[in-house]
């Protein structure tokens, strides 16, 4: 019997980590060790995504909470270590590019415990990004990368990561997408129009600035004029337009609400006109459904979304964005298409994989 350990810390991990954990369970010579770092630490929230997504029960919560990124990964690395010492896994699978997969994956190789990193290869090339320095520093002392798509490969291979390290298995949030689309259900939201623009902001870069965060609101202010927003808002951000007074023309053409668990927030990407968004997953996600998005960010670590995808990245340039959904509203949106092994069998490629490892 091996043992395989799974480390998750933040929302978006467990989306990654379903898939996988649902593939291995044909391989009944693994054994599978779940551990959530609680670094979000939004209880409800997490409780929610978990029981959405059919996902069992962590064995381990490190209860980490929030901190500045070193304290947070340090945290991390301490009550880690602990497990790994115990358990003596053979394998530790981290996913993403949060605090977790850094430094679950230093404890581990420092413990001469073999890393896989799921979504290796993803790169911004702005190390200003909190999650670039986790992803470069991941993919360096992993034994197995895991990429989503054919640029993972290349930015491995022109870091010196051996090809025999490296399997390009597709996108294992497309897994989850894919599995539980069709149980996608609408949010209770009575004003609800039938075109509307989803948004997601979280990012320090976007909504620690109050210059560019006062921006972005200011232009989605304009935009409700003509389509209606609908903004499920991350605490952070909630916080920050009230300390810093900014103005949001609340009505029924420009809609806040609390964060939704993964149905709701599903069911609104599939039926929204466009999405602006500064998050990574959302990007994959819509380019899949084939609906427009608009990232407010200078880079992305998914270039492939759009090369291939629907996705545009404007920046903080809001006059373009608003161009942009000018030209979505009049039928002129960036048409894409879904790329190569994104077809919702990526967790049972991992699987095999492993499993012919061991």
């Amino acid at each position: 019997m091996r043992k395989v350990v799974h480390v998750v810390g933040a929302r978006p991990n467990y989306m990654k980590a379903t898939p996988v954990i649902l593939g291995l369970e044909r391989h009944t010579h693994i054994e599978q060790i779940l551990v959530h770092t609680g670094q979000h630490y939004d209880e409800n929230m997490s409780k929610i995504f978990f029981d959405q997504l059919g996902m069992p029960e962590p064995d381990f919560n490190l209860e980490v909470g929030s901190s500045s990124h070193a304290v947070q990964t340090a945290e991390v690395m301490i009550r880690f270590e602990a497990v790994v010492e115990d358990l003596q896994p053979d394998l530790v699978l981290v996913y993403g590019d949060v605090n977790s997969t850094l430094a679950a994956a230093v404890v581990a190789a420092k413990l001469g415990i073999r890393v896989g990193h799921v979504e290796a290869g993803l790169r911004s090339w702005d190390r200003s990004m909190p999650e670039e320095i986790n992803r470069v520093l991941t993919d360096q002392i992993s034994d197995i990368l895991f990429t989503p798509s054919d640029d993972g490969d290349r930015n491995l291979n022109r870091e010196g990561i051996s090809s025999k390290k490296v399997h390009m298995v597709g996108n294992v949030m497309i897994d989850t997408l894919v599995r539980l689309l069709e149980k996608a259900r609408q949010p209770e939201i009575p004003e609800l129009q039938e075109r509307f623009a989803l948004v997601t902001l979280h990012r320090p870069s976007n909504v620690d600035d109050l210059s560019v965060f006062r921006s972005i609101i200011n232009m989605l202010n304009e935009i409700s004029g003509s389509l209606q927003i609908i903004f499920p808002i991350h605490p952070r951000t909630r916080k920050m337009i009230t300390e810093g007074n900014i103005s949001v023309q609340q009505n029924k053409g420009f809609i806040i609400r609390d964060p939704l668990g993964y149905l709701e927030f599903l069911w609104l990407q599939e039926h929204a006109t466009v999405v602006l968004t500064d998050s990574g997953g959302i990007q994959e996600e819509t380019t899949f459904l084939q609906v427009p998005c608009l990232t407010l960010r200078d880079s992305t670590e998914r270039p492939i979304t759009e090369s291939l995808g629907t996705n545009i990245v404007v920046g903080n340039d809001m006059a373009l964005a608003k161009e942009e959904v000018l030209r979505i509203l009049n039928g002129n949106g960036k048409v894409g298409s879904i790329p190569p092994l994104w077809d919702g069998k990526t967790g049972e490629r991992i699987a095999g994989i492993l499993a012919e490892e061991s």
